[in-house]
């Protein structure tokens, strides 16, 4: 197992943004009547978090080679 194991600030502010667009799209699909917009700005948070999480790994704040 790595040692970090995905302990990284990376990975942690990647799922942070992940779990937020998950949070916000169920929120939205809970809403009386749903709200669609609402709904697709949660789905857009899931490719950010990778984006955040390729940028923030490149900076030095991922977990380093082997």
């Amino acid at each position: 197992m790595a040692e970090s194991h995905g302990n990284t600030p990376a990975a942690w502010t990647a799922v942070a943004i992940a779990l937020a667009g998950f949070v916000v799209g169920g929120v939205a699909l809970m809403l009386d009547p749903v709200s669609l917009e609402l709904f697709w700005v949660g789905v857009a948070l899931a490719p950010v978090a990778m984006v955040v999480f390729v940028v923030m790994n490149k900076l030095g704040l991922g977990e380093t080679g082997h």
